[in-house]
This record gives structure tokens, C-alpha cells and sequence, in this order.
């Protein structure tokens, strides 16, 4: 583990509703200005989650809004092969990946490039910046072939997916590392909350770490910190095992489900794990524009209580906490989008005068 504290800052989950992606980083720099994250403009169809991390991948085919690998196609060998001999070749020769299929392109890349262009200027004021990926169970899953079965259960194009993400997760960093402060990289799991479900009835939880794993070691070799993002309830167990340094989840809605699992949340912030508690509504327009940061954390507060130990004090866990939205906010008006950051620093600015962290 890192021994980097965020010392209960605030940060977004990355996800935006604006078209305007100067003003969307307007709101970014002016509300959580010390770890500022790069958005997904969901409005831009190269900007979707999922959507921003196929380019380069082998097979993907495009028609009327649907997106999917054509494993039967008499190309899909080639295309494979030529995938092979990129990935070794940036493996040898890391300098290669600048300029590599790994690298975001104009379009998907066009966010991310204006956010390095407005923090470079100011990164001195930064404790670090933080990105994000899809996540590789999400992509494996929600990605299909011709007869919508999902890439997870095709060893050959899973193997494929999985360097694919790591190698577009460390171009990532280092262009972020490029700024000279801590990277932060969240890994966006949506799909993990139905893990246990009947939908992956024949998948483990072995086979997920396994999954999860061969694109959090790759990054956090690079020096990053790695983080889970999942938006709901999951095996906490499974994440807590995945060797990442973060995990975020929804504490407005899932604290309880959260809660269940008191020993492996102790051993991990005892190990130096970092939680990003995600304690500003999202998913509700009423609990957006009713909340308080007062309410928001007096009830934070209460809830670490219940986890912590004679040996984790509320201010230790604190220290080494995150602040943030339960989830993205490209699905929410600007208006609530901007609300919903205003309560995240808000919230964290409360909570940090409440144990003396300023």
C-alpha cells in the first residue's frame, strides 16, 4: 500500500452531464480543486463508459447503435495477431505507448486532454489527480459477440481485453503523472454488483480477482494508486482481495451491506487502505436538492463510529478517507451535477474541521 494520505479531500466519481467541457471543468477546479478528476462527458457517445475504452481492440464492429466483437469473422485472426505484436512491442520499449494503439484518440481523448491542459498551470495546488477506466468484469461483461455472448466467456478475446485495459490505464497515468503529484485510478465496476446473481451463476470469485487483478497490478507498477468504484452492493470480501488501494462505494444507500464486512474494512485501512466514502446522493433528485452537508455528515460520522476500533479512531480513518458522490453524475441536469459537487466539498470541508484535518 501507498503511504499517501488524502486526508478525507473530496473528489468526483467522473461522470458529467455538460457539453461544455470548459464549464464542466470550471466546476471541477472550483469544487474540488485539490484532487481534481478529468470528466466523462456522457453527452459525447466517444465519452461513455464503455464506449471510450474500445478503441484499438481487436473486432469490435459498429451498426445502427450497437457495438460488438465479431468473433467469426476471417479477419478476427489477424486483427489479433496485430494486437499481440503492439502489446509486446510497448511491453519492450515503454516509450512506444505515447503514440500506440493504447492511446486515447482525438475524440475519446478530447476531455481529458482540455483537463491537462487546464491543471497543468495549476497542478502546485493539487495534492494529486485522479482518473478513471472502465472497469475490466464491467467490460467483459456488457461487451458481446454477433450472438450477445458477453467477451467474458472467450478466453482468447477475455486475455485480449484484459492487456488491452491495463495498457489504456497506464497511458493514462502517465500522461496524469506528467503533472508531478500522486495519480489516483478508479476502476468503474458497476457490473460487480450483480456478481452472485443468477446472471453469473457459473463465474466465481476466483475468477473475478483473477480478472480484477491483471489490470490493477499492471497500474499500480507504475506508481498509481489504484481504486473500485462500485455504484452498489457487491462481495466486499471479493474487492477487498482484488490488491487495489481504494475502494469507493455507496455509503448514502449501501452503508449497512458495507458494514457486514467491519474485520476486512479494519485490516485494510490498517494496511494503509484508503475508503472513498460515497455519501452524496446521486440516484434521488429530491435527497440532491434536500440534503445538507451537515446532515450528510453528522451521518458519515455515525457510520464510521460503528466500524471503528480502539486502534482506528474516527479521525485515523479520516485521514486516510476519501469524499465523494456515491456515483457518476452524467445521468443528473447540470444543475443537480453541480449541486451534487458543491455538497462533496461541502461535506468533506465539514467532516476535516470536525477532527482538526485542515
Amino acid at each position: 500500500m501507498s503511504d499517501w494520505q488524502p486526508r478525507c479531500r473530496p473528489t468526483l466519481v467522473g461522470s458529467m452531464p455538460h457539453k461544455d467541457r470548459q464549464k464542466a471543468l470550471d466546476v471541477i477546479l472550483e469544487q474540488v480543486p485539490e484532487i481534481p478528476v478529468w470528466p466523462q462527458l456522457a453527452v459525447y457517445p466517444a465519452e461513455q463508459m464503455m464506449e471510450q475504452y474500445l478503441e484499438g481492440l481487436p473486432g469490435v464492429r459498429r451498426h445502427e447503435g450497437r457495438v460488438w466483437i465479431q468473433t467469426d469473422h476471417a479477419d478476427l485472426d489477424g486483427e489479433i495477431l496485430s494486437f499481440f505484436e503492439d502489446y509486446l512491442a510497448v511491453e519492450a520499449d515503454p516509450s512506444l505507448l505515447d503514440d500506440s494503439r493504447f492511446a486515447m484518440g482525438e475524440e475519446t481523448g478530447r476531455t481529458f486532454r482540455a483537463f491537462l491542459e487546464r491543471v497543468a498551470p495549476r497542478s502546485a495546488e493539487c495534492a494529486a489527480v485522479k482518473g478513471q477506466i472502465v472497469g475490466p468484469f464491467t467490460l467483459l461483461t456488457g461487451l458481446t459477440d454477433q450472438d450477445r455472448k458477453a467477451i467474458l466467456y472467450d478466453e482468447r478475446l477475455k486475455d485480449v481485453v484484459l492487456k488491452h485495459l491495463a495498457m489504456k490505464a497506464r497511458w493514462q497515468v502517465a500522461r496524469l503523472q506528467a503533472l508531478g503529484k500522486p495519480v489516483v485510478l478508479f476502476l468503474d465496476e458497476p457490473a460487480l454488483a450483480g456478481f452472485g446473481t443468477s446472471a453469473y451463476i457459473t463465474v466465481s470469485a476466483d475468477d473475478v480477482g483473477q480478472i480484477l487483478r491483471q489490470v490493477v497490478e499492471p497500474v499500480r507498477e507504475t506508481g498509481a494508486l489504484v481504486g473500485i468504484h462500485v455504484c452498489a452492493n457487491t462481495d466486499w470480501a471479493l474487492v477487498y482481495g482484488a490488491g487495489v488501494d481504494i475502494i469507493n462505494f455507496d455509503a448514502y444507500q449501501y452503508f449497512d451491506r458495507f458494514a457486514l464486512y467491519r474485520r476486512e474494512f479494519l485490516d485494510f485501512v490498517r494496511r494503509g487502505g484508503i475508503v472513498a466514502w460515497g455519501m452524496v446522493p446521486t440516484m434521488d433528485s429530491r435527497a440532491i436538492e434536500e440534503e445538507t452537508a451537515e446532515a450528510l455528515a453528522d451521518r458519515l460520522s455515525r457510520q464510521i463510529q460503528s466500524l471503528a476500533h480502539e486502534d482506528l479512531d474516527l479521525s485515523t480513518i479520516l485521514a486516510q478517507s476519501l469524499v465523494t458522490p456515491s456515483c457518476g453524475c452524467g445521468t443528473l441536469s447540470e444543475s443537480q451535477a453541480e449541486r451534487v459537487a458543491f455538497l462533496t466539498r461541502a461535506l468533506a470541508d465539514r467532516l476535516r474541521r470536525g477532527v482538526g484535518l485542515d
